[in-house]
């Protein structure tokens, strides 16, 4: 007897074509036989009671022979579509029992063509579905789960969606570039290469997680060679492989393929209080400092970078001393990967200096140097004088008055003389008079004047214009401190001061210093949203227009910004649509997640990432992806 025996609605009883069949014939209890409970196999038989009638039935293997592989495969009774338009792609697997625990959102998965093409793809969305029609919203179904601890997988159909990224071809056969697609530049190796996706999978195939280095990091877009930031990572969890070393180092493109280095299309580091955002700043920044690291400049010279760091809490001049933290065998780790670690030797605090302020230092090994503001520098930028906001009326006055202080006391004239200058009141009513300046514009300027904090202009220490060679030095680390000093509007002074001076004599075609024209710059900048807000004043207009000057001609004038908030929907638009490279750490304020500008599955996982852990939006430099952070700080990090 078999299953075709059994007649619909016979309530498991056989046909009455079958009545003269013996109960023992289909493995069953003869009638006279023992009892045994419902639903439990007969001693000694092969088969197991199905129901009530103690009739037995003999079970058989379902599974198929021969090994599985993958995980799925790919299911097409809901549509297998791809499409320019991802809205209109439906592309989805199922997923077998036995390989459920192991699937997470964000996977990476791999899925054959019969010509040796892979589709590679990543998973969006899980979902069961009912493996049968029946309806398990009941009173009987809710009970018997509630009395059960088991879950039965095969009752229950698992399905993945997948989102295709890319083709993976090999380089030289079929899916060449002839073939139309859009393969990245590899040189004359043949090797791995990626195109759009631009055919569908067939039905049936097989499903397998992508566990290859290569693979993936085609797949992604992920360069081979470049500035390190960390490891690929899904849910917060490294990508493991078969290979040595198992994780997927991502890189940041730097010139090594002929292209143009990234860090000169500026970066963003974003991440809350904790969040690990200075840890990561310090192992990007450590990496730039490589001794072997050189940039092509346009004389044809290939010169090492300079790194200047504001640094808002003293931690940045820390990068002179080696981690204690770090161990013999990390060490090594790191060596393997390619990854530059240790204290940067070259590293120099130049610490403002103001009047009556000291500074500890206490926390790192390096060299430290004062310098001061020379009163001279407001000549050409009058915003640094301009204590509180100036309207319309208000700046020009002050550029008149600044260049004709300057005309009469020379370019060394101080601030304390430039006070002097304004008490007059000859001059008050002179350019009232000639209709220059309204007295009572003048009275405004004066008080703006007055306003700038005391003791930060010509202090006992040498003048910034005088520091080109310290300022930047091609392999070194120079850190500004600026927590010491003494109120916020000390800071921006200093801040914008130094900056202005390296973003003025980059993008001009005669520089005060050659020093600095010569030598490709980073420019950090921590707490970046005290400095570049976008704010309706006129000085406010004026420095961000020089920082989305020096954003735009970075590419040319190998100068990079590298800027580091935790709030960075602070910062002026003209200069964050310029950052090229966006880092995101853990963001709580929703208002700053969507300002980051990143696509949504990743801002749903911001509020999320745990220390160290962040997000990489770089167009210009692979797929959106997810990384883990080293560990282990490169160079000394906090206590």
């Amino acid at each position: 007897m078999d299953l075709g025996d059994f007649e619909p609605g016979s309530g498991g009883r056989p046909s009455d074509r079958d009545d003269d069949r013996s109960g023992t014939e289909t493995g069953g209890t003869a009638p006279d036989g023992p009892s045994e409970s419902p639903g439990e196999p007969a001693t000694g038989d092969p088969g197991a009671s199905d129901d009530d009638t103690g009739v037995a039935f003999e079970r058989y293997d379902a599974d198929p022979t021969g090994r599985d592989r993958g995980l799925g495969a790919i299911a097409v009774s809901q549509g297998l579509r791809v499409a320019e338009d991802g809205d209109d792609t439906s592309l989805r697997a199922y997923v077998t029992a036995d390989n459920r625990e192991a699937v997470r959102l964000g996977k990476y998965l791999l899925v054959p063509y019969p010509d040796d093409e892979l589709l590679f793809a990543k998973i969006t969305a899980l979902e069961y579905a009912q493996e049968f029609r029946t309806d398990d919203a009941t009173e009987i179904h809710a009970r018997r789960a509630m009395r059960r601890d088991d879950f039965q997988e095969r009752d229950y159909k698992f399905v993945a969606s997948l989102d295709p990224l890319a083709v993976l071809f090999e380089d030289g056969t079929t899916g060449s570039d002839a073939a139309g697609g859009d393969a990245a530049d590899d040189g004359d190796v043949p090797g791995l290469k990626r195109r759009m996706v631009d055919r569908v999978p067939k039905p049936g195939a097989v499903v397998a997680e992508a566990t290859d280095p290569g693979q993936i990091k085609t797949g992604l877009d992920i360069p081979g060679e470049g500035v390190f930031l960390g490891h690929l990572s899904v849910g917060g969890e490294v990508v493991r492989t078969a290979a040595t070393p198992p994780t997927i180092d991502y890189r940041l493109r730097d010139g090594d393929d002929g292209g143009e280095p990234l860090v000169f299309r500026h970066t963003l580091v974003a991440g809350g209080t904790g969040s690990g955002k200075t840890h990561a700043t310090k192992n990007l920044l450590r990496q730039l400092l490589a001794e072997d690291r050189t940039y092509g400049m346009d004389d044809g010279r290939d010169a090492r970078l300079a790194v200047v760091q504001f640094d808002p809490q003293d931690e940045y001049a820390q990068m002179h001393d080696d981690n204690p933290a770090m161990d013999d065998a990390t060490a090594r780790r790191y060596e393997r990967e390619g990854v530059a670690h240790g204290g940067h030797d070259d590293t120099v605090a130049l610490v403002p200096k103001e009047d009556g302020v000291p500074y500890g230092g206490d926390g790192h090994r390096a060299e430290q140097l004062e310098f001061t503001i020379p009163f001279s520098m407001a000549r050409s930028r009058p915003w640094l004088v301009a204590g509180s906001s100036l309207n319309e009326n208000q700046y020009p006055a002050l550029r008149h008055l600044l260049d004709r202080f300057f005309n009469e006391y020379g370019g060394a004239g101080t601030y304390a003389e430039f006070l002097t200058f304004l008490d007059s009141p000859a001059l008050r009513d002179e350019l009232d008079e000639s209709g220059r300046v309204h007295e009572a514009t003048f009275d405004a300027v004066k008080r703006r004047v007055h306003g700038v904090p005391d003791g930060v202009f010509d202090q006992s220490a040498r003048p910034i214009t005088a520091l080109d060679h310290q300022l930047v030095r091609p392999g070194g680390l120079t850190v500004i401190p600026t927590y010491h000093l003494s109120t916020s509007r000390a800071k921006e002074i200093f801040v914008l001061a130094v900056s202005s001076l390296l973003i003025d004599d980059k993008l001009s075609n005669s520089p005060d210093s050659e020093r600095i024209k010569r030598t490709p710059l980073v420019l950090g900048m921590d707490e970046a949203h005290n400095f570049l807000a976008d704010a309706d004043t006129v000085q406010a207009r004026q420095v961000i227009s020089k920082f989305t000057e020096a954003a735009k001609q970075g590419r040319k004038e190998r100068l990079g910004l590298c800027l580091v908030t935790q709030d960075p929907q602070d910062i002026a638009e003209p200069v964050f649509k310029q950052v090229n490279t966006r880092l995101v750490l853990n963001l709580g304020d929703e208002d700053a997640i969507k300002s980051v500008n990143i696509p949504p599955e990743l801002e749903d996982k911001v509020p999320y990432m745990e220390t160290g852990q962040f997000v990489v939006y770089s167009p210009d430099n692979s797929e959106p992806v997810e990384l883990r952070g080293l560990s282990t700080c490169l160079t000394r990090h906090g206590e």
